[in-house]
C-alpha cells in the first residue's frame, strides 16, 4: 500500500503547457489511495478544463480565493489545515517569483502562505527561463524557507528548446511526493503505541468507556511507521481502518490492553500511551442482561479501580521512553505537571477536550508538551499533520 494512502494532497495548478500532465498527475495520487484536491488559476484554466480534474479527483475545483460557499468566505484556511501537502504541479516562473515575495493575491500564493504542511514545487518553463539569474536566485530563496523543488527535469520543451525546465513526469511526482511521508528519524526504533476507549463490561450488552474515536492514537501510530519505526499498535474499540505495515492488536478492556502492553514492551524502545483507558470498571460483571425489577426501581454498579496502564509499564520497564497523554477540562498545565512527575515518564502530551473542535472524535487538535524542562504549546493542527511533528519531538527525547 502506498505511502499517500488517505493522505491529504492538495494539487495547484498554475499556467503553464505542462498542465495537461497535471490530469493524469492527479489520476495517480488517486490510485495510489490519497485524497485530492484541486486548486486552478486563471492561467491554468486556458491549458485544462477544471471540469477534466473534477471528474479525475471527484471534487469540485478550487479557483477563487475568497469562496462565498465556505464558512466565513474563508475556504483558502479550510484547505490550509486540510492539506498534508501542497504539489505545485505545474510551477511557472512567475509563481515562484511570487513565492518568493511572499505575495498572496490569488488561492494558490494564498495555500502556500497559509499552510503548516510541506510545499513542493514542480518548476516548468522554457529553459532560459529557468536558467535565468532572477529565477535561480528565486529558486534557491525558497529551497532556504523549506519548500521543496522537484525537478526539473531536463529534455526537448514545448517551444522546441532543449535544456532543463521539463516538468518532472507525473509518475516521478507520485514517487518523490512519497518520500516526504517517510523519515529515518526512528529507524531501527521499536514503538508501542496504544489508542482508542476501553470498554469494561457490566453485562453481556452493556459496558462503561469514553468519547475516544482513536483518531490521535492511530495518526501517531501512521507516523511512526512513515518515520521508520517497528509499530506494534495496541487499539482499543473504533471505527478506523488499520494503519499500514504496523502490528495491531484489538483489545476491549483496560486490564486486556495492559496485558497487551506488558508483552509487546519487552524488546520495546518506546511506549506512546495515547488511549483513553477508562479509569474504572464494574467489580462484577453480570453473566446475564441485567432486566429492570420495576418501573421506580433504581440500580447500583460497584466500581473499582483499574491498573495504571502507563505507570505501570514505565515502572516494569525503565529503559523506556515512556509518553503519555493527559485529556483535561481545566488547569491543563499542572495537571500534567503532576502526572509526568507521579507516573515518572519523560513527556505528557495534554489537550483540553472541553475546546469546541479539538475534543474527542474531532480531525484537529491543540496539544502542550510537558517535560521536567517546562511546557511548550504547539498550534492547533489536523491530528495527521501534528501526529508527525509530535513524533519529531518525542525523537529527541530517545536519544
Amino acid at each position: 500500500m502506498s505511502r499517500l494512502f488517505n493522505k491529504h494532497i492538495i494539487v495547484a495548478i498554475s499556467g503553464g503547457i505542462a498542465a495537461y500532465k497535471s490530469a493524469e498527475l492527479v489520476r495517480l495520487l488517486k490510485t495510489a489511495g490519497a485524497q485530492v484536491e484541486v486548486v486552478m488559476t486563471r492561467g491554468a484554466i486556458e491549458f485544462i478544463t477544471p471540469l477534466t480534474l473534477q471528474a479525475l479527483s471527484g471534487n469540485p475545483v478550487h479557483q477563487h480565493l475568497l469562496d462565498p460557499a465556505a464558512e466565513a468566505g474563508m475556504g483558502h484556511i479550510q484547505l490550509a489545515r486540510w492539506a498534508d501537502a501542497i504539489l505545485v504541479a505545474p510551477c511557472t516562473a512567475q509563481v515562484m517569483a511570487r513565492l518568493a515575495q511572499g505575495q498572496a493575491d490569488d488561492l494558490l500564493s494564498t495555500l502556500c502562505l497559509a499552510t503548516q504542511a510541506p510545499v513542493l514545487l514542480a518548476p516548468a518553463m522554457n529553459q532560459a527561463m529557468w536558467n535565468d539569474p532572477a529565477t535561480q536566485a528565486n529558486a534557491q530563496l525558497l529551497i532556504e524557507r523549506g519548500l521543496t523543488l522537484l525537478g526539473p527535469d531536463v529534455g526537448e520543451q514545448a517551444c522546441g528548446d532543449v535544456g532543463p525546465g521539463r516538468m518532472l513526469e507525473p509518475g516521478q511526482l507520485v514517487i518523490e511526493l512519497e518520500q516526504i511521508f517517510s523519515s529515518h528519524a526512528w529507524q531501527g526504533r521499536k514503538v508501542v503505541i496504544t489508542a482508542g476507549p476501553t470498554r469494561e463490561a457490566i453485562d453481556p450488552v452493556r459496558y462503561l468507556s469514553n468519547h475516544s474515536s482513536g483518531k490521535m492514537g492511530y495518526a501517531l501510530a501512521q507516523a511512526a511507521v512513515e518515520a521508520g519505526a517497528q509499530v506494534h499498535l495496541i487499539s482499543g474499540p473504533t471505527n478506523l481502518p488499520t494503519p499500514i505495515d504496523l502490528q495491531c492488536t484489538q483489545v476491549q478492556s483496560a486490564r486486556d490492553m495492559l496485558s497487551a502492553c506488558q508483552n509487546a514492551c519487552q524488546d520495546a524502545d518506546i511506549f506512546i500511551a495515547s488511549a483513553a483507558v477508562a479509569d474504572y470498571r464494574p467489580a462484577e460483571k453480570a453473566e446475564q442482561k441485567i432486566k429492570k425489577t420495576g418501573a421506580k426501581s433504581g440500580f447500583s454498579l460497584e466500581l473499582v479501580q483499574n491498573p495504571d496502564i502507563l505507570a505501570t509499564i514505565a515502572a516494569d520497564f525503565p529503559r523506556l521512553t515512556c509518553v503519555g497523554f493527559a485529556a483535561e477540562t481545566q488547569q491543563l498545565v499542572a495537571h500534567a505537571q503532576a502526572k509526568l512527575k507521579r507516573k515518572q515518564v519523560a513527556m505528557i502530551i495534554a489537550n483540553d477536550v472541553s475546546e469546541p473542535g479539538i475534543g474527542f472524535n474531532s480531525d484537529e487538535n491543540q496539544v502542550c508538551l510537558v517535560t521536567a524542562e517546562g511546557a511548550k504549546q504547539l498550534p492547533r493542527l489536523p491530528k495527521t499533520q501534528l501526529a508527525r511533528q509530535l513524533i519529531n519531538h518525542i525523537a529527541q527525547l530517545d536519544k
